[in-house]
């Protein structure tokens, strides 16, 4: 600082105006000397403060981690009220919809003015599941990888339903579910919003079929045509978990690519569907509540909603009446909140249901114990007949109902064990 001083008191100096000498000569020299300080540290800390806008070489350390920070999985702030968006998933965009889908969507739209609306189809799911959970999203690669190698249609569209749900969540209903009532009206005015994270509803409460070979799995579950959830839902990306690790180990089992894995009716309602589905919750809730253990008796006869671990669930006429089992009322009681039209239920015809070749399907019965009994019986008296006498019986039922392929001859017969 001495330097300068003596520079700008040198003879060799520019002359000064008499003005700018007489204005020096009145500021002391000290406080002339407090100034150049002052400016020199406040150009100091201009460079401080710009720094980040000059062209600098990263070092190695600094880009390895900017690219880990950028490849962290995403976090999702929890949130007190559940996200008002509506999904739909279907192999084509509402624009393209028949008549029949898009009445559907629209009594979403109508009773919900104020929630989004959003279809995921065909042509954009794959970029949906590359986005939310790619390196830019929460980075599960493993998940992109087994959602692009999947070629079942259904499958397909159990395991979107709960990536969205867990990405974003909201509401979910199948492309052929109405809405009945609004969607505030799932959550009954008792309960607080903020300690719920999923609301769901009973499907089929038929307990006294647990043991059933056929029915057992599917007699107590949990409705997944329409349920709603907050983002990042543990059970939901647990579900997604199960279904990788069972059909990676089912086609192990087939020595075929996952993509090539055939399935049938049960071995989908287990494995992605709403057996599915209920085991994760059931497991889910468990995991949440100290005590006794949470089974299906919990929910049998649910007459009134009731909340498990954060998860309320609503009797089975909410989202599923008119089911004809399960005493599942009808569409017309107030507290029925959607219907099922199940005109996009085509799957099972690619993956079918166990068809004895002359009683047909067991499912026909539709929950009734007398038909199932008298299917039980008659298959267990088919099955102690001599080949000759059951061959017969497949022939005779074969004439009496023309064109119909029973898809079984008598030697690739296996009738299941039923009881």
């Amino acid at each position: 600082m001495n330097h300068i001083m003596k520079f700008l008191t040198s003879p060799s100096s520019p002359t000064l105006t008499p003005a700018t000498a007489m204005l020096r000569n009145r500021i002391p020299k000290q406080l002339r000397r407090t100034i150049l300080v002052y400016l020199a540290c406040a150009c100091v800390l201009l460079v401080i403060l710009n720094i980040d806008l000059m062209p600098s070489v990263a070092s190695p350390s600094s880009v390895l981690r900017r690219s880990t920070m950028l490849h962290k999985p995403r976090k999702v702030d929890p949130v007190s009220a559940f996200p008002k968006k509506i999904w739909q998933t279907w192999k084509i965009d509402p624009l393209s919809f028949e008549e029949r889908d898009s009445i559907t969507a629209r009594s979403w739209t109508v009773k919900n003015p104020g929630h989004r609306y959003e279809v995921l189809t065909d042509s954009n799911d794959m970029n949906y599941v590359e986005q939310h959970y790619g390196p830019g999203g929460f980075n599960h690669i493993s998940i992109v990888d087994f959602y692009r190698s999947v070629n079942a249609s259904i499958i397909k569209a159990d395991l979107l339903r709960y990536l969205i749900m867990y990405a974003e969540g909201g509401i979910y209903a199948d492309i052929d579910v109405e809405a009945l009532r609004p969607v505030h009206r799932f959550i009954p005015e008792r309960y607080d919003e903020s300690e719920i994270d999923m609301v769901i509803g009973v499907e089929i409460d038929q307990p006294e079929f647990k043991d059933h070979r056929i029915l057992g799995g599917k007699s107590q579950s949990f409705c997944q045509w329409t349920f709603m959830a907050k983002p990042q839902q543990a059970v939901m990306l647990k579900l997604v978990e199960n279904i990788q690790s069972w059909l990676t180990n089912l086609a192990k089992k087939q020595n075929v690519p996952i993509g090539e894995v055939v399935l049938d009716f049960d071995e989908v309602i287990s494995g992605t569907g709403p057996s599915a589905f209920t085991a994760a919750v059931l497991e889910e809730m468990n995991e949440r509540s100290s005590g006794e253990s949470i089974t299906w008796d919990v929910f049998h006869d649910l007459r009134e909603s009731k909340v498990v671990g954060g998860i309320l669930v609503l009797d089975v006429e909410a989202f599923a009446a008119g089911q004809g089992h399960s005493d599942s009322g009808n569409h017309d009681a107030r507290g029925a909140l959607v219907k099922h039209h199940y005109h996009a239920s085509n799957w099972p015809s690619r993956h079918p249901r166990f068809s004895h070749p002359v009683y047909g399907e067991v499912e026909r019965c539709n929950w009734n114990a007398d038909c199932v009994r008298k299917w039980d019986e008659d298959v267990e008296t088919f099955g102690l007949l001599p080949p000759e006498e059951q061959q017969k019986r497949i022939d005779e039922k074969k004439d009496q109902t023309p064109g119909l392929n029973l898809g079984l001859e008598l030697r690739n017969l296996n009738v299941p064990s039923l009881l």
